[in-house]
């Protein structure tokens, strides 16, 4: 009998290509990789894996067995799915991987509500940005990714996955009170009347980095960025401190100081939009189908 941790380490070698990355996929250390990888070898009885100096590269092997490992892991998961189907209501553990801006608003509710309608579900929540959710759900290592996308940067659709809509989140503009765009009528600020002004952004290279310096160069100026930090609470407090402006997406903005105003921005593309990702063919399962109604009732929420 084959060990399926085992091959989910293979599979995820193939996958990452170096036994370092599946060491810090799984959080254990190289040394441990290397000996289950061993072991399976020997389970086997096959050789697997080729050793050229500190390289280890599947063999043909070693790349049917991990692409057998989707299969065997499609059959457990079919079986789980069984199981608690013929009970007739949710149970067993909930795996949700979500980015951190959604944490508070839409992870902790979604934690509340299913303990009070569906007590024997059992959540676990894994703090990780979309691409890294996406990763994890494919490697079914959770079972819903709450993620999103940028309206501006046109991103495709998150590849190998199901996806459902749960809200539209826009960037609003956070400034200084007395700020002159701060206007009290809340009508929505033309980001030109913030090029002169020093902001606090995310770094470039992230999704929001680049959302924000493609709708401040669309508006014709390249933003006077002093701060940077990928932490939106961190952004509001260095924008407090420094009297900056900052673009943050609204569902971050729920307890500014009130030092700050938020103000919404006259570009409809400036948007995050947020979904929920699945695997294919899960949607029934009963645990994963009530995350879905609490998340999409959730998320419907002001």
């Amino acid at each position: 009998m084959l060990d399926v941790r085992r091959l989910v380490l293979l599979r995820d070698l193939e996958a990452h290509g170096t036994v370092t990355a599946v060491a810090d996929l799984h959080g254990v250390t190289p040394s441990a990789v290397s000996q289950q990888l061993r072991l399976l070898e020997e389970e086997t009885g096959t050789r697997l894996l080729e050793r050229t100096g500190r390289s280890v590269h599947l063999t043909a092997a070693g790349r049917r067995l991990a692409g057998d490992t989707e299969h065997v892991l499609a059959a457990l998961e079919h079986a789980r799915i069984r199981l608690h189907a013929e009970t007739g209501s949710p149970a067993g553990p909930l795996r949700l991987a979500c980015f951190p801006s959604a944490l508070v608003p839409l992870a902790a509710p979604l934690g509340t509500a299913l303990k009070t309608a569906h007590p024997d579900v059992r959540l676990h929540i894994t703090e990780a940005e979309p691409e890294a959710a996406v990763r994890l759900l494919l490697q079914r290592r959770a079972d819903l990714a709450v993620v999103y996308r940028y309206d501006n940067l046109a991103a495709p659709p998150h590849a190998d996955v199901e996806t459902r809509a749960l809200r539209s989140d826009p960037l609003v503009a956070v400034l200084p009170s007395g700020h002159p765009a701060a206007r009290p009528t809340g009508a929505p600020i033309d980001l030109r009347e913030l090029a002169d002004a020093h902001w606090t952004t995310a770094p470039p290279q992230t999704a929001c980095g680049a959302a924000v310096l493609q709708a401040c160069r669309s508006a014709g100026f390249t933003p006077r960025v002093r701060n940077v930090c990928t932490d939106f609470s961190a952004m509001i407090a260095l924008a407090e401190s420094a009297g900056h402006a900052a673009l943050i997406p609204r569902l971050a903005t729920a307890h500014l100081p009130s030092t700050l105003t938020a103000r919404p921005v006259a570009d409809d593309t400036l948007t995050r939009r947020i979904e929920v990702a699945i695997r294919h063919n899960t949607a029934h399962e009963p645990a994963i189908a009530a995350g879905l109604d609490v998340l999409r009732t959730l998320a419907g929420s002001p």
